[in-house]
């Protein structure tokens, strides 16, 4: 498998990033979440998040990464949507609840401050498949009424969707970052996600599909055929109907860790089996 570039992936050059001298003003507001896009993006390789936020972005605002807290940090991302009106990413972690009784911010509505900072904002990144889809809040029966990004903010507003449970760093990185040098999003895919990092399946970079093809499947996760690397085909991997970057980018996930794919980036993934994925005969 090539080495992941990210330069190419975003189609900047050597002399680009050597002439840019400012950074991507970014306000990450959390809604129902588990915080878990934000430790995927600390843990980004290729840039690595450490340089993203020394040298690409400058997280004006998240809950959870912020120095400050409390109203000086509230007071402060006031403050942006005015100082940077129409230059800065609203990124959103989170299905967004339906009533304002499932979650507040600094006695303030998530769902009207979403609103509220969209509408300043230069586009809007829908990190994970929470904001993306609705995730697990809005699985099931669905008492919180959590609804995707798109349900709350204007149509005309530019919008992406970059899904997964959590996304890939790279992914989330890579989106940003195309912000920062273009000025504007990627191009996007019919169900507005980049197509860079979405435009094939998992099962079409898969590691294992050789035995794949060859029809050599692990039949339980502790056969001698798991212990060979088998295709996981068998055990219920989604990885053919699922479009993600986890195999082309030269780095181990799920699969290299044994397990089969959920199809995490893909809408409904919870309520079409997710963890629970039934083996095929």
């Amino acid at each position: 498998m090539p080495q992941y570039n990210w330069l190419e992936a975003i189609n900047v050059t050597e002399e680009q990033l050597e002439q840019t001298d400012q950074r991507l003003p970014v306000i990450w507001i959390s809604a129902l979440d588990c915080t878990g896009c934000k430790e995927a993006f600390l843990r980004s390789f290729e840039p690595s998040s450490l340089d993203t936020l020394l040298h690409f972005i400058s997280l004006e605002y998240s809950e959870l990464l912020s120095a400050a807290s409390g109203y000086q940090l509230e007071e402060h991302k006031e403050s942006i949507f005015e100082k940077y009106e129409g230059q800065y990413v609203l990124a959103v972690e989170g299905g967004i609840p339906g009533s304002d009784e499932y979650l507040m911010i600094a006695g303030k509505s998530v769902r009207e401050e979403i609103i509220q900072a969209a509408r300043h904002a230069k586009a809007v990144i829908a990190f994970g498949s929470c904001s993306a889809w609705g995730g697990l809040p809005a699985a099931g029966v669905n008492p919180t009424q959590a609804a995707d990004i798109r349900a709350v903010i204007p149509e005309e507003i530019p919008v992406a969707l970059v899904p997964g449970c959590p996304p890939i760093p790279e992914v989330m990185i890579g989106t940003l970052l195309h912000v920062h040098f273009h000025g504007e999003l990627p191009e996007l895919d019919k169900k507005m996600r980049p197509k860079e990092f979405y435009k094939t399946t998992v099962h079409m970079n898969c590691h294992r599909k050789a035995y794949f093809d060859q029809k050599l499947f692990a039949l339980s996760y502790d056969d001698e055929g798991a212990q060979k690397g088998y295709c996981l085909f068998k055990l219920g991997c989604k990885g053919p109907t699922a479009f993600n970057a986890c195999e082309s980018i030269d780095q181990e996930r799920c699969i290299a860790a044994g397990f089969c794919c959920i199809a995490c980036s893909e809408k409904d993934f919870w309520d079409k089996g997710g963890f629970s994925g039934k083996k095929r005969k």
